[in-house]
């Protein structure tokens, strides 16, 4: 045993017993919780419970449960649960709190009743990050995640779901109901035994049908014809492989393309991005400080109305635009063979014949414009073009805002590969961090408060890692 590192003695006793602050170094993460906590205007913020009250038992300071949950998600510690334990045996998080050990109900119902405040802190961090010139450039990239509520697929309910299911339950009791048929002719003994245990299962199956009967109507009654029995802001989010779909929330987020921070994010429980641009970007834009941005999207985002939306704005999105032509699939000339020539507002089409503007539509609350050309008819190449009479186009009204993003996508054929390697590991780093579970809370609200101490906690490691600690420290104190 003497050629091994030796452990102190358990029982020895010290004249000078170490200081708590001794056990954490200057660099520990615990320091800068601390003083970022310290420099922040709780009252400002939104906190509840910063001025105390004159009668009644006395409660923790909301600094002190702020530091105990930021401590928690930078450390991947994020049930009150868990937290209430670490309190009481985590030496670093002695020396943040002051040995104090809150119940996990007192450190829950922070969370819970502080949501707009935690996303003010959330902001504040990015302002810090401004501030000492980590969001330098306006280039953020925009993407969508799907995470996981605390909903199974079981307690969700579309029509689609709730049919499927009557229909494996009906043919679940055409089966029981001709096993039992079955035991009837077969031996007194033996229908003794069956037929009790089948009768029972007949009768839990028919309960069942009723269920899903009534919940058939409700969810037909229901505004967006879909039903969460545990999480009752949850729903159903579609993913790219068969029967993998998962009920939960759509958690949209910018992340800087400098440093990777994430500048600006959003919960919603919209299962696509399509009605997500304009609100994320200009919340982008906001955070950086700039009047003009530019946007990185792949196409799940294409909506003209959000693209004009950011362009009014002042930002500059890039995204490429979804192949859904179904002349371009049954392998003739799309819209993007049609050249558009601005100067007599008039397309030029691959068989060198000029289509003219003929009249406009409002569809949609879209104003559309038709352009077609009566050579068809004798057009050599009509048969790649269209089997109609006249290959008509249309044009919506600010099509140009279209045509600037599709010349920003030419000019910058990397775009979508910086998009990817800026968003894509941002989540999944959160989603590492979370666990198999993700959210541990219910309804959107709290969702989003969550959502915004996970934001906060890889803001905070991420400025760790490029700055260190001391340096973070004396910019927060600065």
């Amino acid at each position: 045993m003497t050629r091994f590192v030796q452990a102190a003695d358990r029982h020895q006793v010290a004249l000078l017993p170490d200081c708590l602050d001794d056990y954490v170094t200057q660099d520990n993460p615990a320091r800068v919780v601390d003083a970022f906590v310290d420099e922040l205007d709780l009252a400002a913020l939104g906190f509840a419970g910063v001025t105390p009250a004159a009668t009644g038992r006395p409660g923790y300071h909301p600094a002190t449960l702020l530091k105990l949950y930021l401590y928690g998600y930078l450390n991947q510690i994020p049930s009150s649960r868990r937290l209430e334990r670490e309190a009481g045996r985590n030496v670093e998080l002695m020396w943040l709190i002051g040995r104090l050990a809150p119940d996990f109900k007192t450190i829950a119902d922070f969370r819970r009743e502080n949501g707009d405040a935690l996303r003010a802190t959330c902001r504040h961090f990015v302002m810090l990050c401004r501030q000492v010139g980590l969001l330098a450039g306006g280039v953020v990239a925009v993407d969508g995640s799907r995470f996981k509520a605390v909903n199974t697929r079981d307690r969700n309910f579309t029509p689609a779901a709730v049919r499927r299911r009557i229909e494996q339950v009906e043919t679940s009791i055409v089966r029981y109901l001709a096993a039992l048929d079955t035991a009837d002719r077969q031996e007194a003994e033996v229908t003794e035994l069956r037929t009790p245990r089948l009768k029972e299962r007949l009768s839990a199956l028919r309960d069942r049908l009723r269920a899903l009967q009534a919940m058939e109507t409700l969810v037909e009654a229901a505004p967006d014809r879909q039903i969460s029995l545990t999480d009752p802001d949850a729903r159903a989010m579609a993913t790219n492989g068969k029967g993998t779909g998962l009920v939960g929330y759509n958690v949209q987020a910018a992340v800087d393309t400098k440093h990777h921070l994430i500048v600006s994010h959003e919960v919603t429980n919209v299962g696509h991005d399509r009605t997500q641009l304009a609100n994320i970007a200009g919340q982008a834009q906001a955070a950086a400080g700039e009047e003009a941005i530019q946007v990185l999207a792949d196409r799940g985002y294409f909506s003209g109305e959000e693209i004009l939306a950011c362009d009014r704005a002042g930002i500059a999105v890039t995204l490429p635009k979804p192949m859904t032509s179904g002349a371009k699939a049954e392998g003739r000339f799309g819209k993007q063979d049609f050249v558009y020539q601005a100067s007599d507002d008039t397309y030029r089409c691959p068989g060198d014949q000029t289509l003219t503007y003929r009249f406009e539509s409002i569809e949609n609350g879209m104003t559309l414009r038709r352009y077609w050309t009566s050579a068809c008819s004798n057009c050599p190449i009509k048969t790649s073009c269209t089997p109609a009479e006249q290959r008509r186009i249309t044009r919506w009204e600010h099509e140009h805002v279209l045509e600037a993003v599709q010349r920003r996508l030419d000019e910058n054929p990397n775009a979508m590969r910086d998009r990817r390697q800026t968003v894509e590991h941002v989540f999944g780093t959160l989603k590492a961090w979370m666990g198999a579970t993700h959210f541990l809370t219910r309804g959107l609200r709290n969702v989003a408060s969550e959502m915004s101490l996970q934001v906060l906690a890889y803001n905070m490691k991420r400025v760790i890692a490029i700055l260190g600690a001391g340096p973070l420290i004396a910019a927060i104190r600065g």
